[in-house]
């Protein structure tokens, strides 16, 4: 990885994401390790968040270390005019590692280049989100008991959805079918493909949820993303595509799993949530283990 940043999910190979959910099944059933006593780490989130934010802030309290940082871009010298540049570079002298999101794409390998600490991606504009990947393949394992040889199905925004990218960049290292559900204007992009054309894994791209989930082993809804759209219309036209209900889970797989980034605007109807089938809450808890073991990986911290 350059510089020991985490930018891109493809910053690691297989053996460093075995490694990195070795280390946070570890973390799960050992939370209480004050293993960054005297570090500090820096949250700078330029764009809105809720899990994201919190959970790395629990695990670096739960690791021992202080937090510095904001949530809020608009109380920062951002709103002077400061550029990134300025701010990352004040930043790195107050800190051990960053974690950062921001609205631009690339905004967060920039922001690399310029610390002096490594810096982890916590989403950057409908690039990448790697500590959600991991999470997420984190979550897979647990509830499937393997990586390989899974049928997983993505739902909704898969153009702009920065987790499916990232998740999807993570599985072609293991034995993995997906099929894409998705309204025409947001298919998966066609570099995604190709990468999957490139490594032999099959895809089907499909345009209806009900009565294709039979053969799953994974369902991992999205909402479709409101801020990403330049045009109301087209947004209005794709909000409502896909809405998973109870009922539309019968004849599923005992051992299927739902899986969703959140926060979700409608697409997972509330009563699914307590099926279960339904794993969308315990997989944010997973978040807390999974950057508990990236935040010590990338500062070198041995359990």
């Amino acid at each position: 990885m350059d510089k020991r940043s985490l930018i891109s999910i493809t910053d690691l190979s297989k053996e460093e994401l075995l490694r990195l959910l070795e280390l946070a099944a570890w973390f799960e059933n050992n939370p209480g390790q004050r293993l960054l006593e005297g570090r500090v780490v820096a949250t700078l989130f330029f764009e809105p968040s809720t899990r994201t934010r919190l959970s790395f802030e629990s695990a670096i309290n739960r690791l021992g270390a202080r937090v510095i940082g904001f949530s809020d871009a608009a109380n920062t010298s951002v709103s002077k005019g400061e550029t990134l540049h300025d701010t990352i570079s004040v930043i790195t002298n107050y800190c051990d590692l960053i974690v950062m999101r921001h609205s631009l794409e690339g905004a967060a390998r920039y922001a690399s280049e310029v610390a002096r600490v490594p810096v982890v991606n916590a989403g950057d504009g409908a690039n990448q989100h790697p500590s959600q990947t991991l999470l997420d393949l984190y979550s897979i394992q647990k509830t499937q008991g393997r990586l390989d040889g899974l049928r997983i199905m993505m739902v909704g925004d898969l153009k702009y959805g920065r987790t499916v990218h990232s998740l999807l960049e993570a599985l072609s290292h293991f034995d993995t079918e997906f099929v894409f559900v998705s309204p025409p204007e947001l298919r998966m992009p066609d570099e995604h493909k190709r990468r999957l054309d490139e490594k032999g894994l099959k895809y089907t791209e499909l345009a209806e949820l009900e009565g294709n989930m039979d053969e799953m082993d994974v369902v991992y809804m999205t909402r479709i993303q409101k801020e990403r759209f330049n045009d109301p219309m087209e947004y209005e036209r794709v909000k409502n595509a896909y809405v998973l209900r109870r009922e539309m889970l019968r004849g599923t797989r005992d051992t299927m799993k739902i899986l969703h980034p959140l926060p979700r605007v409608g697409e997972i109807a509330t009563d699914v949530d307590t099926d279960p089938h339904a794993y969308y809450f315990q997989q944010t808890r997973n978040g807390v283990w999974a950057r508990m073991a990236i935040i010590c990986y990338l500062l070198g911290v041995k359990k």
